[in-house]
């Protein structure tokens, strides 16, 4: 039975998926920032001092990084966790960070006793404090069994994709191609609309209530629509993340002999916003690549 919780880095998404968790669990909290463990206090998790007390006798350990890379030193590089994990605990990884090297690290893990199990997530942080994510999941069933209630306790809808780590990354890398395509698509055609003449906010009530809607034309368009407001959108998934994730995408294409013209096309949109300087802008931003000026 899972009882004890640990969550490393307690940023955007850490501090809330810890905050619904200690509702259930107890949970202990690590961050390099002094007022995010603050924060988390506040909120019902018990602060660590460091990365490895918390993960001490911690039955599931949640961590979020941005690479494989990240991840391969979080655990094993210098002062890394795997040596002080307890013995058939579980690392919970909740990022997109692609296939390349999940096999390696998880056979790793298991020569310190411990499992991966590979569990990227969507959603954004209300939702994270909401237990209202998507998670897709590849583990073992035996890693499963000792994940499953901290991940029911965060997911609305959980999706166990496979029984081995990797491939919740390969189906969340997929999804993400999806997701980046469709949120250049709705910045291409709202900025048609404006160059068009039309009212911006009109068009997104149409287009969103017949067959050319989509979950992002419908989440992101209204905040593109607020790209070129002086204070801008709010950030609730930065246009960077977009092209660390399409970039995992074409790797994961060219390893398997794949053409993906359109995803590629969208990728060097968000590579142009970030050039531009809009990367830690929302990623509805990328409308401004499109058009750098609101035309009507």
């Amino acid at each position: 039975m899972t009882s004890t919780v640990a969550v490393i880095g307690l940023g955007a998404m850490g501090l809330p998926m810890a905050t619904r968790l200690a509702e259930r669990f107890a949970v202990r909290g690590f961050d390099i920032a002094a007022e995010r463990i603050a924060l988390a206090a506040e909120a019902g998790v018990t602060p660590a001092a460091s990365a490895a007390d918390a993960v001490d006798g911690a039955d599931a350990v949640l961590v979020a990084v941005r690479t494989g890379a990240q991840l391969e030193a979080l655990l094993f590089g210098e002062d890394g966790l795997a040596p002080h994990l307890a013995d058939g605990a579980v690392v919970i990884l909740t990022s997109t960070v692609g296939t390349d090297g999940i096999d390696a690290i998880a056979a790793q893990l298991a020569a310190h006793g411990a499992q991966l199990v590979d569990a990227p997530l969507s959603g954004g942080p209300v939702r994270a404090g909401e237990g209202d994510l998507l998670i897709v999941v590849g583990a073992t069933p035996t890693a499963l069994e000792t994940a499953r209630p901290v991940l029911d306790q965060l997911a609305s809808t959980l999706s166990i994709v496979g029984d081995k780590p990797g491939d919740g990354q390969a189906l969340k890398t997929v999804n993400q191609l999806l997701c980046g395509v469709h949120i250049a698509a709705a910045a291409e055609a709202l900025a048609l609309a404006d160059a068009l003449g039309l009212d911006r906010a009109r068009t997104l009530d149409a287009l969103t209530a017949g067959a050319a809607n989509s979950f992002m034309l419908g989440n992101r368009g209204p905040r593109a629509l607020q790209a070129y407001d002086e204070e801008g959108a709010e950030v609730l998934s930065r246009l960077d993340i977009f092209v660390k994730d399409l970039g995992i995408v074409g790797d994961a294409a060219r390893r398997a002999h794949l053409s993906t013209p359109v995803a590629a096309a969208a990728e060097q949109l968000f590579l142009l916003g970030e050039a531009q300087g809009l990367g830690a802008l929302d990623d509805s931003a990328v409308i401004r690549v499109v058009a750098p000026e609101r035309l009507s």
